[in-house]
């Protein structure tokens, strides 16, 4: 039962990651896996920064950053060491802004985060696989390349539409034509 489960869940993780894999070509892959690197190590190296709370993408070259900081020092921080790295075409910087919260809180953005990431599963016009969900302190960050502005607009709805979200930040974006 346990590795009928596994390969369930196996299974659906390829599908949902193929069509974003279905437009990279190997050397893009390749590219935008080293790029990612460069970036995560970049942010590892500003003194401060919650690099944890950082979601790093990377499409084509282009560097999209997710997730939270907690001033916008950090924010212009981050941008600063991404757009540093070698490779790096352009920087989306989507970084939302929230203090540090405490361990009841970190709870309810757990159960928060689960409640969009499910409800963005069960919608038929999201590519969930696309979207990265995060929350601090009841503000939910969506991030990532998503396939276009509709994708972009449901998954916001959706995410607004759950309880114990406060606010949602759009930090997603469209993937780059060619």
């Amino acid at each position: 039962m346990k590795l009928t489960a596994l390969a369930f869940v196996a299974s659906a993780l390829v599908a949902l990651a193929a069509p974003a894999l279905a437009e990279k070509t190997a050397g893009n892959m390749i590219d935008d896996s080293t790029v990612n690197a460069g970036v995560k190590a970049a942010l590892a190296e500003v003194k401060g920064l919650p690099d944890s709370q950082i979601v790093v993408e990377t499409y084509k070259g282009e560097v999209l950053l997710g997730g939270f900081v907690e001033s916008k020092e950090q924010k212009s921080e981050a941008d600063k060491a991404a757009k540093g790295v070698s490779g790096v075409k352009k920087v989306h910087n989507g970084l939302a802004i929230a203090p540090e919260n405490t361990m009841g809180s970190k709870l309810d953005d757990t159960v928060t985060t689960t409640k969009v990431k499910t409800a963005l599963m069960d919608d038929a016009d999201v590519k969930s696989g696309q979207i990265n969900v995060e929350t601090k302190g009841g503000v939910v960050s969506l991030s990532g390349f998503v396939s276009g502005d509709k994708v972009k607009r449901r998954a916001v709805e959706i995410a607004k539409a759950q309880g114990g979200v406060k606010r949602v930040v759009d930090a997603m974006v469209v993937k780059p034509a060619g």
